[in-house]
């Protein structure tokens, strides 16, 4: 096994032409793993530890541009206010040790189902800036995962940063675990309330065979909040409508029973934090409203 390591993004890039199978490590917190149980034994390592641009990011007027190798810990200190989704689900992630390591680049790359960044991406809408020698472009999060672990990324591609709009509304993230800490999510949800555009948007980690949102229930939700008013008048949302987006949540998963959890397991605690998340959500968002409307 050769070690490749670039001190600029241009060498990684070449590098990346040059072999295109070379796999690419930065904190090592999924690949390392793989190493060493034997599932992988890539013929190249493309270390991108010196590329110190990958750990840094930019806070526009609009979005936050995150690079690939932010730690977990560096986006729950520095992004909660323009990222919520993202720092609950980072506050998830295994030990302070691989938070301190680990990041939202290396969940792309793995495209793990069961990866704790996916379900606050696909909530949030996010976009992957994907870079080679050929030139840059972007992927909306929503294309991203193409099957088991498999992402949209070409051979000579690397993932240079995430592209996030700052939230305009709450968002949640909610995980089972079989237990507190250091552990693969059995299923994940993320949720989204976007009052500029009066949407909703929902992702589902470790019950399908990718990270996915669940459509059918944005969409009736959408639908139920607009045809009700909810979004000017801020009530509480009624518990059908509730009871029903949990439901087409719990339906829209694809799970499997493995040692982590049983599919009919899954897909009930889909539902439950479905439930949970949107009155978490939503409350906040009437609490929000209550506020502005006391002081203007």
């Amino acid at each position: 096994m050769d070690f490749l390591r670039p001190a600029s993004w241009e060498e990684a890039l070449a590098a990346k032409a040059e072999h295109p199978t070379a796999v690419p490590i930065a904190g090592g917190t999924d690949v390392m793993v793989e190493i060493n149980f034997d599932h992988r034994r890539p013929e190249h390592l493309l270390d991108l530890g010196r590329i110190g641009e990958l750990a840094e990011w930019e806070v526009g007027e609009d979005s936050v541009r995150l690079g690939a190798c932010v730690p977990y810990t560096k986006i729950m200190e520095n992004l909660r206010a323009q990222l919520p989704g993202l720092a609950l689900a980072s506050h998830t992630v295994a030990s302070p040790q691989i938070r301190n390591r680990g990041g939202v680049g290396g969940n792309l790359g793995t495209a793990s189902p069961a990866g704790d960044a996916h379900p606050a991406l696909l909530a949030a809408g996010a976009e992957v800036e994907a870079e080679s020698v050929r030139g840059s472009r972007r992927i909306p999060i929503d294309a991203f995962y193409t099957g088991v672990k498999r992402n949209a990324l070409a051979p000579d591609e690397l993932i240079r940063a995430v592209h996030i709009a700052k939230a305009d509304g709450p968002q949640q993230f909610s995980k089972v675990g079989t237990r507190n800490a250091m552990v693969i999510a059995v299923c994940a949800f993320g949720i989204a309330l976007h009052p500029r555009t009066r949407t909703v948007r929902t992702g589902i980690g470790s019950a399908a065979p990718t990270p996915i949102r669940a459509t059918t229930a944005e969409e009736f939700l959408n639908a139920a909040l607009e045809e009700g008013g909810f979004w000017d008048n801020g009530k509480i949302i009624t518990p059908s409508v509730v009871k029903r987006f949990a439901m087409l949540c719990s339906a829209a998963c694809a799970p499997i029973d493995d040692v982590r959890g049983t599919a009919s397991y899954r897909r009930h605690a889909v539902g439950v934090m479905a439930r949970r998340t949107l009155t978490w959500t939503w409350e906040s968002y009437r609490g929000a409203r209550r506020v502005t409307e006391g002081a203007a």
